[in-house]
């Protein structure tokens, strides 16, 4: 794995996070306890910071980044991930915040100071754009994206269980010592 200090920041892993050989983590980076990076994924935290709650996956080929600091947006947007968080592969996230227990689908992307509240699924091709909220319990999908319907008592269970199935998959990695 990469992890690449900038600016006198040094990503911090947690306890029993899995960082693929073939992804780059650089500057001020911190990844949740039990949470995963997959191959060829970059987070970059060079102008802000990148925070990524526990028992969170970040899948193959995803970039992570941050909205920095000037005279457009005075104070920037970190990047910040909650708990028990699935992201999907080829997702972008750039400058947005993340609750808990949610879903991205594949190749969507959340864009500068969007908000997505806990307990949210978002549909595969999503277009979040910047400033958008979107409200807890419910999918969101389209480009750009719209609320479709509530979520079901099955997709409520549904987001500890993949949580905990990437945690398994990437001790296994571990153990493989895929890591290195």
């Amino acid at each position: 794995m990469t992890l690449r200090r900038f600016k006198n920041y040094t990503p911090q892993l947690g306890a029993r996070a899995f960082v693929d050989a073939t992804a780059v983590v650089i500057g001020d980076v911190e990844v949740g306890e039990d949470s995963s990076v997959w191959p060829l994924t970059v987070v970059r935290g060079d102008m802000h910071r990148i925070r990524i709650g526990a028992r969170t996956s970040v899948q193959d080929a995803s970039v992570l980044h941050i909205t920095h600091a000037g005279p457009f947006n005075p104070d920037g947007f970190p990047l910040l991930i909650g708990d028990d968080v699935t992201i999907g592969h080829k997702v972008m996230l750039h400058g947005c915040t993340l609750g808990n227990r949610i879903l991205v689908g594949m190749g969507s992307i959340v864009m500068d100071g969007a908000v997505i509240e806990d307990d949210v699924i978002l549909g595969a091709g999503s277009l979040v754009p910047p400033g958008k909220r979107l409200e807890s319990g419910f999918l969101y999908v389209g480009s750009p994206v719209k609320q479709s319907r509530p979520l079901t008592e099955k997709e409520f269970s549904f987001f500890t269980y993949t949580a905990g199935n990437y945690v398994k998959l990437k001790d296994q990695h571990l153990a493989e010592g895929f890591d290195q």
